[in-house]
Parts: C-alpha cells; structure tokens; sequence
C-alpha cells in the first residue's frame, strides 16, 4: 500500500507558504516461503514482497554507505520511494514485532537498526 499525500500550509499572517509530502506505506511482512506454506497466487504475493523489501534493504545499505549508486528502480517500491529516501527527507520505520515468530521479528529488527543508522545527505 503506497498512500502520498501533499501537503500545502499558509501563514495567515504573512502568507508565506510551506510546501511537504508525506507518503504512508505499509510494506507488508516478510515471510519465508518454506515456512508460510503458500501456493499459487498467495505464494507468488509473498515472492514479490520479499524481493521487493530485500530491494528495499540495498537502497537502505547504499545511503547509509553512501554510496555514489543507489539502486532505486530495482523493484517497484523502491523507485516510488525515491524521492521519499533522499534530500532533506525524513523517514519513520514502524516495526511490528511478535512473540510467536521470534526468528521473524530478529530479521525485522535488524532491519530497523540499519534503518535507524542511514543518514540522508541533501541532494546538490
């Protein structure tokens, strides 16, 4: 689920105005394919997740490493994100953890660390 949404604000008094976006979306989970048991379309779903989120994690690693090639239009998601993961942009990763699926929750948190150690330089 990709939801933009752009935002205007205007100073009553001066008039000035603000311009931002703010883009919600919700990556869904990672799942292992020998453990979820999918088949058929849910299987081929669960695929495209997952290489979209490991998409996700090269794009994350290349601007923590600051890297001079980020491979933004290597999935769908990530090229969409673009605009969102650089320049003076702010990104908030919101991780949902579980007991029943410890080795799951490892990998997500991990993914949030390097997430959380990512600083984004402003575009010259």
């Amino acid at each position: 689920l990709f939801f933009p949404l752009d935002l205007v604000g205007i100073n009553q008094l001066t008039g000035e105005t603000t311009e931002g976006a703010v883009s919600l979306v919700d990556l869904a989970g990672s799942e292992r394919l020998k453990d979820s048991k999918a088949e058929g379309g849910r299987r081929e779903e669960t695929k495209h997740i997952n290489r979209s989120l490991s998409s996700l994690k090269s794009v994350i690693g290349a601007l923590s490493r600051k890297e001079k090639h980020v491979p933004y239009r290597n999935s769908k998601l990530t090229h969409l994100l673009q605009d969102h993961l650089c320049g003076d942009s702010k990104t908030l990763v919101l991780v949902t953890l579980s007991p029943e699926h410890v080795s799951e929750s490892l990998n997500s948190l991990r993914f949030a660390t390097q997430v959380n150690g990512c600083q984004i330089q402003v575009r010259k």
